[in-house]
């Protein structure tokens, strides 16, 4: 009887020893392509996105909790809590303004909020998983509000508004430059099968 680590493979000349210890250190990961790392700007401009998803949502969900309630009293009791002085100007312009909040304006508010949390959990999830289509979506969107951002600079300088104009910059100029990036090598690919 032989002995089967001695055999020998009459195609590939090796030993079934040799077989058996490649195929122990060719493990799967070795043998699979290796994994793409994502892309870091788009995982930053992602978790940007889910941020404002939270922020989005927890605020749609606090204007809906709002409904059929006497603001007024909400926010006195609110400011009980905080201990705010119930004559204090914060407190008294807060009030005046949620007179004017009826049912139908926050109902209004929270779809508006809910709505700018399901683009932005669209957008987050594409840019996540680097589909060109989130590219280009978050990439229109952020283009569209940039004016009104700088004119609500304009309007009244705060620094809430300059960072986060600041962001949407640099958002828009990132995708900007990956889109434009993509685009020349699909062209310069094309005209290099076109010459061929």
């Amino acid at each position: 009887m032989q002995n089967r680590c001695a055999s020998v493979n009459v195609e590939t000349g090796r030993s079934v020893a040799q077989i058996y210890a490649t195929a122990m250190t060719d493990s799967p990961s070795r043998l699979s392509p290796p994994l793409q790392r994502h892309n870091p700007g788009l995982l930053l401009i992602s978790a940007f996105k889910l941020g404002e998803v939270l922020l989005f949502f927890a605020m749609g969900v606090g204007a809906f909790r709002l409904l059929h309630k006497d603001i007024g009293d909400v926010l006195e009791k609110l400011a009980y809590h905080l201990r705010f002085s119930p004559e204090s100007r914060l407190i008294n312009f807060l009030l005046i303004k949620s007179s004017i909040l009826d049912e139908r304006l926050l109902k209004r508010i929270y779809e508006v909020f809910f709505i700018y949390a399901g683009l932005d959990l669209v957008e987050g999830i594409g840019l996540y998983l680097e589909k060109t289509w989130a590219e280009y979506l978050t990439l229109g969107i952020t283009a569209s509000f940039l004016p009104w951002e700088l004119f609500e600079i304009f309007r009244k300088l705060t620094l809430i508004r300059v960072s986060l104009l600041t962001v949407n910059v640099l958002v828009f100029l990132y995708l900007f430059r990956l889109v434009t990036a993509r685009a020349k090598r699909i062209h310069i690919a094309r005209c290099n099968r076109q010459d061929s």
